[in-house]
């Protein structure tokens, strides 16, 4: 028997209105919280989706809270946190972890933490179970200019109350890394770290560096010490040839200096030859001129000659090789 149009119609009618119904009014996701001892409404539930909150995401986490004994878990302080963007999955699961392992941890703490950005479910597993952080190669020279490359294993546990505002695990290296050069830095000789290298734990621990930070050091273990460079050497053979260059320069500056002064003497020389050779051009025509004027004799003139000739000859005579300059 085939069914007429308007009951199709009105079957289809009504199963539109149960998927609608069921969907604003989650009927069996609240058979499902009071099988579990959950109370809330089913006008809660309602509200919850309009409010934009997912119903199961809100019962779920009430259920877990309510079968771990948490007495602070509210719906409503569970609906704030996820319309704050928060993860209330997280939340709930790293309350129950908490409570399970005797830590404090208040809700209020545990959505502020989630809310800073920090994994808190991550952050209560890492409080019962330190977490081991190997740090970098650290280098760091001795007294004697040895360097040291050192490895550190840095177990830490999370610090639940500064989670919110501390410094995270960046700064533990860093802080570490900083220790460990300060300690061998102030080590008179490599040796004495290489037989000792947990005097390098020792001091670093002491420095509280895990202050203002959201973790707890439990240990500094040094992993492995290598011997790098000798650096006292590589820094006295830099200054050895820096000092050297810088001689050389010097000489260099003065040579230049010696030639510049030779090349102005030189130049002097011939600027006084010139001047002789030219004094000297001058005689022949200030001697004509006397013969005109009548002011020396062709005798004095023979005479002159002749006291230049025995000049020239007794220059002769004088010179070990003897002869004559030739001109």
């Amino acid at each position: 028997m085939s069914l007429s149009f308007p009951l199709i119609i009105t079957i289809a009618v009504i199963i539109i209105f149960l998927l609608i119904f069921f969907h604003y009014v989650p009927f069996f996701l609240w058979i499902n919280a009071l099988s579990a001892g959950v109370r809330i409404s089913l006008v809660q539930l309602f509200l919850m989706r309009l409010r934009r909150v997912p119903p199961h995401t809100i019962v779920y986490a009430m259920i877990e809270a309510h079968k771990a004994g948490l007495k602070n878990v509210t719906r409503d302080n569970l609906e704030a946190h996820y319309l704050a963007g928060g993860h209330v999955e997280n939340v709930v699961h790293a309350l129950v972890s908490a409570s399970k392992a005797n830590i404090e941890l208040t809700f209020q703490m545990a959505t502020a933490i989630d809310l800073a950005g920090r994994d808190v479910l991550e952050a209560v597993r890492m409080s019962v179970n330190p977490k081991v952080i190997d740090t970098p190669p650290v280098s760091a020279v001795a007294i004697d200019g040895i360097q040291l490359i050192a490895k550190a294993r840095v177990t830490v546990r999370a610090n639940i109350k500064r989670l919110v505002g501390g410094a995270g695990e960046e700064t533990i290296l860093a802080r570490v890394g900083e220790g460990i050069v300060s300690s061998i830095g102030s080590s008179t000789s490599h040796k004495s770290v290489l037989e000792n290298p947990d005097s390098i734990s020792k001091v670093v621990l002491r420095k509280g560096l895990d202050a203002g930070t959201a973790f707890e050091i439990l240990s500094i273990d040094i992993a492995d010490i290598d011997i790098g460079k000798n650096i006292g050497a590589v820094l006295q053979m830099d200054q050895a040839q820096a000092d050297k260059n810088i001689a050389q320069a010097r000489a260099e500056e003065r040579r230049a200096m010696a030639i510049a002064l030779e090349q102005e003497m030189k130049a002097k020389a011939q600027e006084a030859r010139a001047k002789v050779i030219e004094a000297e051009a001058e005689v022949p025509i200030a001697m004509a001129e006397a013969f005109r004027k009548g002011n020396l004799g062709i005798m004095d003139y023979y005479r002159m000659e002749n006291i230049q000739a025995d000049t020239d000859m007794r220059d002769a005579i004088a010179r070990p090789q003897g002869g004559k300059d030739k001109k």
